[in-house]
């Protein structure tokens, strides 16, 4: 796809820095640079020194210029590098001057919008980019360079093969009824479809360790006050990041922290104790709790064992809305005043570990019981992957399990092919095979200026 338009960001990011670069990409992205410099440019993929100029040949400032000619490029047209230095007020004019030359500004992702429209990256191929940007841990980082490496979509596109292959036999078996050989009951299109169903199954339980890589986990600390909620929050981090003390009621706010746990990205939220009060900061505090509590993928109940109170009771107390075994976990703290050891069981359907937050015993039990309540258990070829994917697989999914009934109840070859149809579709959404213009505005609009 050729644009008619050459557009120009700042792809560094913004504030202070040694060195910053302006990305030009389009059709007139060289005669832009040469106007900018009103030199001759350097031969491809060789840095050359140029001073950049003003519309009065003032100079700007000066730096290195890098040519990347079409379709070898990353966005498959012509593209320019224009490194400077990294001060936003000169970055900022010089941006504005490859504007006043006929540049126009970059949207959001516009530079990957383009090289996945020039057929230089699929959509996981771009998606991938944004997400090691944004990556939060060593695995997670690598897991997108796996993505972006194409590793995901071979995997996709391997399926989307058999699936097609599959396709080819229901059509054959629809389109020549007079052949002696009843293709749909000979059994081969039923092995054909239970493989492909098994494929899917096997990408899908990847991508759902790769969702988790990507999103993490938003795991909410809550309890009575002086728990040791705060403690345990900072037994988790590592750090002393909340305020102790033997007083009731000091943690007055949410308290977020992101953390790695064997390689599982969390966002740990600490929460002001849950109890009748007549504070109104406190009351404020409580209230943000309770909210926290609403969106949390993991509750973390904590008790205070030297209470002797009954956890179950609090649970259902405090998260009456909440008592699912996948979403609460019970913390019995405090286990060195009670003499206890450390335990993880079960107790009445629930998750059950006890801990001392403040000698760190039993924490890394908890770390343990919290990465294997997720599922996460990366594995060396994890890539990464969003809800977006794990939802195109769930209706493939659905699709491949409408046509294996189709096939071995009704028997009926054309509903078949249409649940096959449907289901490749829904696959071919994950590399933008087939993907919706709205879609891909959305995807590549989350992106960074100048990516």
């Amino acid at each position: 796809m050729q644009h008619q338009t050459t557009i120009a960001a700042i792809a560094t990011p913004p504030g202070r820095g040694g060195v910053g670069v302006i990305r030009l990409s389009g059709p007139q992205a060289y005669a832009i640079a040469e106007q900018l410099t009103q030199k001759a440019l350097p031969k491809a993929r060789m840095a050359g020194f140029r001073q950049f100029l003003d519309f009065e040949n003032e100079v700007l400032d000066e730096g290195l210029v890098i040519c990347f000619p079409n379709p070898n490029s990353f966005t498959g047209e012509d593209v320019v590098e224009l490194q400077g230095h990294g001060g936003p007020v000169i970055q900022n004019a010089l941006l504005a001057r490859c504007l006043e030359l006929g540049a126009t500004a970059a949207q959001a992702g516009e530079f990957s919008m383009r090289a996945f429209e020039n057929g230089k990256l699929d959509l996981v191929q771009a998606e991938a980019i944004a997400d090691l940007i944004d990556a939060t841990s060593q695995a997670a980082a690598r897991s997108a360079v796996r993505s972006l490496q194409g590793a995901f979509s071979h995997k996709v596109n391997t399926v989307l093969e058999k699936l097609i292959h599959l396709r080819l036999h229901v059509e054959a078996a629809i389109d020549f009824p007079e052949e002696e050989i009843d293709f749909l009951a000979d059994g081969k299109i039923l092995t054909l479809l239970e493989d492909v169903q098994h494929s899917v199954a096997a990408v899908q339980q990847s991508a759902r360790q790769g969702q988790l890589l990507r999103e993490g986990l938003q795991v909410v600390i809550a309890g009575k006050p002086n728990a040791g909620k705060s403690s345990l929050l900072n037994a988790l981090a590592g750090i002393e990041r909340a305020i102790v003390t033997d007083i009731a009621g000091t943690t007055r706010d949410v308290l977020h922290e992101k953390i790695s746990l064997n390689g599982l990205p969390i966002t740990l939220t600490d929460t002001a104790g849950l109890r009748e009060t007549g504070d109104v900061v406190e009351k404020e505090g409580i209230r943000r709790a309770i909210n926290e509590i609403e969106q949390a993928d993991l509750l973390l109940l904590v008790y205070d064992l030297s209470q002797g109170e009954d956890p179950l009771q609090l649970a259902r107390e405090y998260f009456e809305h909440h008592l699912e075994p996948k979403r609460l976990m019970l913390i019995g703290n405090k286990c060195d005043l009670t003499g206890a050891t450390v335990q993880i069981g079960d107790f009445h359907g629930f998750r059950h570990i006890t801990v001392s937050a403040k000698q760190e015993t039993g924490v890394q039990s908890l770390i343990e019981a919290i990465t294997a309540h997720a599922g996460f258990q990366p594995e060396e070829d994890t890539f990464i992957a969003r809800t977006r994917h794990l939802d195109a697989m769930k209706r493939t999914q659905h699709y491949l399990a409408e046509a294996h009934e189709q096939l071995v109840v009704f028997h009926a070859g054309e509903l078949v092919a249409e649940s096959l149809r449907l289901a490749q579709n829904a696959l071919g959404e994950i590399t933008g095979e087939f993907s919706a213009d709205d879609l891909l505005g959305k995807i590549f609009g989350s992106f960074c200026i100048g990516k």
